[in-house]
């Protein structure tokens, strides 16, 4: 074992060091990897001879790019979700990265329940994105300690659309989206992108993979065949990530793939060619509304399909399940936008969508359901649609509007849905305060609090200063509470912005 000295090919007075035991520690698809002696950075050096653009991509990456993402007031949120390279160094002829090391949340504490064979490994999203990873008949199955509860994937969608939306902000693709390039850990509810040196620069740097299989969009598939420097070719973009952050976010909250269902193209097509076809020129979702011959996932499970229900079972588990605004996001990439990448919505769309919809949230009144939570649908007879639990109590909902003129009100197509200790946030009052990583500590303070009492639903004012009862014309001052009534009206702030929510009282 020897300790090797590099030096940055930047700056030559930065030295780094590294531990080679004779064999890298860990291998990736394009780079030997090797810790530093305390382990707070990995090295990893490019098998191939890196020629002069792919050095130049590197060092814009941790210099121009690495300033413009991290030297800003947002730059601490975005540092704990990418894994950024921070130099480039060179050694013996062969180019490499430094890189800072995950965090210690992204390796397993245990991995699989019935043995520790995952323990110290990172915590790849793939693991999270199946269901043959936590059916509990699976021997695959992970640790309850390490699942999460469903919940927790909206956080975590939520912080890789944030990633994305900001690579994609100041122009850059990240080429590879994936859950390979992307850690995740449901306990801590966070995110972290990965093999973020592979950056597409339009008209600069070209990309250097097409994508790993599952989120390779179909026209990428469908033109492999045509000459590099053909205009028809299609290569990984910014529209071709917006493809795969939508298989993500759907193979994250529903556990399954969209494309992978049971259409077949003939017999005489080898599986190769079938791959090619089902993700590319024929790719079809498989909860179109209307052609449901891809709704069948025996080719992918077999004679197991039974064996991990819910997921397997589109009747159970049918991506409305996800409420209304995730459902159309979907409907836009793999219906409207799929063979259409000028419609596939932005990651900054999914951004908001989820935000919306973990307010639809209520918790499943049976402790021994496996997801815990699910999204209210606007029924009378609301059920956990993993348990079929009946919910047992009613369910205010707020419906929130703002006012276009004074004494008019325009619906926001936004609503919050109440269960006992439902916090409301600034940004719930005013639609001018934006959810998303540029609020304040004191921004996510929240203003007032849902309690359930006597048989009477309760908001209880901590800090709104403006809070007016508008069906009875009555300020409700900090400290006072009032009753949630089915109809009633509340003004939540008079200041530009400012929202009103009509509550109606659900599952009576």
């Amino acid at each position: 074992m020897t300790t090797i000295i590099v030096t940055s090919i930047i700056d030559s007075n930065k030295k780094y060091q590294y531990v080679d035991k004779g064999a890298p520690s860990a291998a990736g698809g394009m780079k030997d990897i090797y810790f530093s002696p305390d382990k707070s950075y990995v090295i990893g050096f490019y098998r191939a001879q890196q020629d002069h653009n792919s050095i130049e991509r590197l060092k814009k990456i941790v210099t121009t790019y690495f300033d413009r993402f991290f030297n800003n007031p947002t730059g601490a949120y975005y540092k704990e979700l990418y894994s950024w390279p921070t130099d480039v160094i060179k050694h013996d002829n062969r180019i490499g990265i430094v890189v800072p090391c995950y965090n210690k949340n992204f390796f397993f504490k245990k991995g699989y329940a019935i043995n520790n064979a995952l323990q110290g490994q990172d915590k790849e999203g793939k693991w999270f994105a199946s269901p043959l990873f936590r059916v509990a008949i699976s021997k695959s199955k992970l640790d309850d300690s390490e699942l999460g509860n469903w919940i927790s994937y909206f956080q975590i969608c939520l912080n890789i659309a944030r990633g994305v939306k900001r690579l994609h902000a100041a122009g850059l693709a990240h080429s590879d989206l994936s859950y390979k390039n992307v850690l995740i850990d449901p306990i801590s509810k966070t995110a972290a992108i990965i093999d973020i040196d592979g950056l597409v620069v339009p008209g600069l740097f070209a990309p250097d993979v097409i994508g790993t299989p599952d989120f390779i969009a179909p026209e990428v598939l469908s033109t492999l065949n045509l000459n590099i420097k053909d205009p028809n070719r299609k290569l990984p973009s910014i529209q071709t990530d917006k493809h795969a952050l939508a298989v993500l976010i759907y193979m994250y909250l529903l556990y399954r793939h969209p494309l992978k269902g049971g259409k077949f193209f003939g017999g005489n097509i080898d599986a190769d060619e079938e791959v090619k076809l089902s993700m590319g020129s024929k790719a079809l979702f498989v909860e179109h509304p209307t052609d449901k011959s891809n709704q069948n996932f025996k080719r992918e499970y077999g004679d197991n399909l039974q064996k991990f229900q819910p997921w397997t079972n589109l009747d159970k588990t049918p991506y409305t399940i996800l409420g209304p605004y995730l459902k159309e996001l979907f409907d836009l990439a793999f219906i409207k936008g799929l063979h259409n990448p000028n419609e596939r919505p932005p990651a900054s769309m999914w951004e908001q969508a989820l935000i919306k919809t973990m307010d639809l949230k209520l918790q499943c009144a049976n402790l021994k359901c496996d997801q815990k939570w699910f999204i209210y649908n606007d029924t009378q007879n609301t059920r956990c649609p993993f348990c079929n639990t009946r919910y047992s109590t009613s369910i205010p909902v707020l419906d929130l509007y703002f006012q276009t003129s004074p004494g008019k009100w325009k619906p926001e197509n936004q609503r919050l849905v109440v269960y006992n200790g439902t916090t409301l946030h600034l940004w719930h009052t005013n639609r001018t305060i934006i959810t998303n990583e540029n609020l304040t500590a004191s921004q996510k303070v929240p203003v007032g609090y849902f309690s359930f009492y006597n048989n009477k639903w309760l908001f209880v004012n901590q800090t709104l200063t403006s809070l007016v009862d508008k069906s009875e014309n009555k300020d409700i001052k900090i400290g006072e509470m009032v009753e949630l009534t089915s109809g009633k009206q509340l003004i939540l702030s008079k200041e530009e912005g400012g929202r009103v929510a009509v509550i109606s009282i659900a599952n009576t």
